[in-house]
């Protein structure tokens, strides 16, 4: 038989009413039930369901309804019992001492002075209330679904006029000046900054990031259909834009579920005009070049990461100032096959060279030197095993003042020396503190090839390098990427006048206060992590009637 019970102006979030719905699903008797509030697409879905009791005509927006079929009347009775106690449970888990309440939209503004909102209600409300906040100038991350395409275009296009964001609607995933909102990880923070169509394919490409030793400035979630042909990219070119002003953002990814071709276009467009290098990884796209410009093209979120660590370099690494006349890279390696790799690697980028006379490339005053080589080691140890061969040679590297980076390799394992580093270390800090005395510098880059069990020990032979202020990356062709990305800042055009709106620039400057409205376990998650979040204790205005709230939004 089916039991049905409308509980006037009791509104609860949808989380917690498939929480509720799971539970009651498990008490015997119950063959199906479902706990829902009373709008008219979810009367539809209940009697689609077989539960649409005629209980259940005269519910509202605002109404909370409970459905079920069960074997007697009993157990209906003792199902609605079950819930109040769940829902009261629910409520009683959800405070937390210190999180700022409001029931009011104004209230939750004038504790909280937001300047970005996190929105989690149903979709049907998501335009009125997002515009009313585009109207206090605080900036909208939705994270609801079922909001209109029409009404998408409609609040991205005003919150642009008013130079405000709109993230979303169906975003999932941000991270603001280093702090993660919804669906993100924690991660180091660094110079990286993302784009994303595609939440998971943020989180995928920030944890990425983290592992090989990068750090994300910014990671701005788009919602899905941004890149889609009716909305245009809207948000994306805002995003792109705002990250390519922000001072602590080095480089740029841009990932998307596949965009409409007209759109891929513009948006590649507007990032080839960006001032920093941006990786790009647009699910299904077939670029002819590896390189275009500034833009490279990733054909997996893993390859984005790691070639974002290799442009941006690892977290922590010195920020290295070169002058116009600094403009050679100098690799000095033991391991020829990694000689040959860096060679290929330059090489593709600024010309093919002359090979022999003990270089494996020699191109103007560039230059990849296989010290390992028997050119170099005849009457001499090789340097794997003997690393004064490579040292001896680093001060004249430093000291030339056309040199812009060293670039080198450090190969670990039996047989190799026992602190390969250690001297190697030792002169580069001499070399730098000698060339900081005379108010210049040099980028010196590396990677390490060994592990943790090597008798050498992976982070100790990393720790010294880094130590001496060399940046160290994870492997030799992010190296050698790292060293190309280092003449390429060198060589950029000067940074061009902020296009970026005022706000959506303070927005990046600090972690956002942030007021929630909808799903609190959103703004609990913000609050135990030290976030200025105050929830506003949201419910449909006018207790859910369309003709009251279009009266009302159009009185002001």
């Amino acid at each position: 038989m089916l039991h049905a019970t409308v509980k006037r102006n009791t509104y609860q979030d949808s989380l917690r009413l498939m929480q509720v719905s799971t539970a009651l699903g498990r008490v015997a008797g119950v063959n199906a039930v479902s706990v829902m509030m009373g709008t008219p697409a979810n009367k539809e879905v209940l009697r689609a369901a077989g539960l649409g009791a005629d209980e259940l005509a005269s519910a509202g927006p605002s109404d909370l309804v409970i459905a079920a079929d069960v074997v007697d009347a009993a157990v209906g009775e003792a199902l609605v019992a079950k819930a109040d106690e769940l829902l009261a449970h629910q409520a009683r888990a959800s405070r937390r001492p210190g999180l700022p309440s409001a029931r009011s939209l104004e209230r939750a503004v004038s504790i909280g002075e937001p300047d970005l909102a996190l929105v989690s209600i149903p979709g049907e409300y998501v335009a009125s209330e997002t515009r009313r906040l585009l109207d206090r100038g605080i900036h909208a991350l939705i994270f609801s679904d079922n909001v209109s395409v029409e009404d998408e275009v409609a609040l991205k296009l005003e919150a642009r006029e008013r130079g405000l964001l709109v993230m979303g609607p169906d975003c999932g995933t941000a991270s603001l000046a280093g702090l993660p909102i919804a669906f993100a990880n924690e991660v180091h923070d660094g110079s990286i900054g993302l784009v994303g169509a595609s939440g998971t394919g943020l989180q995928a490409v920030m944890v990425q990031i983290d592992r090989l030793g990068g750090g994300v400035s910014h990671a701005i979630g788009l919602g899905g259909r941004d890149l889609g042909a009716e909305v245009g990219g809207i948000s994306c070119v805002q995003a792109l834009r705002a990250l390519d002003d922000d001072a602590g953002t080095r480089t740029v990814v841009l990932i998307s579920k596949p965009p409409a071709p007209g759109v891929r276009d513009d948006v590649i467009g507007v990032a080839e005009t960006l001032s920093k290098p941006v990786v790009a990884h647009l699910v299904g796209d077939r670029p002819q070049r590896e390189v275009d410009g500034n833009v490279h093209y990733a054909r997996t979120l893993e390859e984005a990461g790691r070639l974002a660590v290799a442009l941006a370099g690892p977290r922590g690494a010195r920020d290295v100032t070169l002058r116009p006349d600094q403009r050679w890279i100098k690799a000095l390696y033991t391991g020829g096959s990694l000689a040959a790799e860096a060679a290929a690697l330059l090489s593709a980028v600024i010309g093919e060279g002359e090979r022999g006379n003990g270089y494996v490339m020699k191109s103007g005053g560039h230059e990849v030197i296989d010290l390992g080589d028997d050119r170099h080691t005849r009457g001499r140890v090789h340097p794997m095993i003997d690393p004064a061969l490579r040292t001896e040679r680093i001060p004249a590297v430093l000291a030339d003042p056309e040199n812009a980076v060293l670039l080198l390799d450090v190969v670990l394992g039996h047989g190799s020396a026992a602190d390969p580093a250690g001297p190697l270390a030792s002169a580069i800090a001499d070399g730098l503190a000698r060339l900081h005395a005379d108010g210049r510098d040099i980028a010196v880059v590396a990677s390490v090839c060994g592990t943790e069990r090597d008798p050498q020990s992976l982070s100790a032979q990393t720790a010294a390098l880094e130590r001496a202020g060399v940046a160290v990356l994870g492997d030799n062709a992010a190296a050698t990427r790292h060293a190309l990305a280092t003449l390429r800042r060198r060589d950029a055009p000067p940074r061009p006048p902020a296009t970026t709106s005022a706000p959506i620039r303070r927005l990046l400057s600090a972690p956002p206060r942030i007021i929630n409205i909808g799903l609190r376990e959103f703004a609990v998650a913000l609050h135990e992590r030290g976030a200025h979040v105050v929830h506003y204790d949201w419910a449909p205005v006018a207790g859910g009637d369309p003709r009251l709230q279009a009266l009302l939004e159009s009185l002001g």
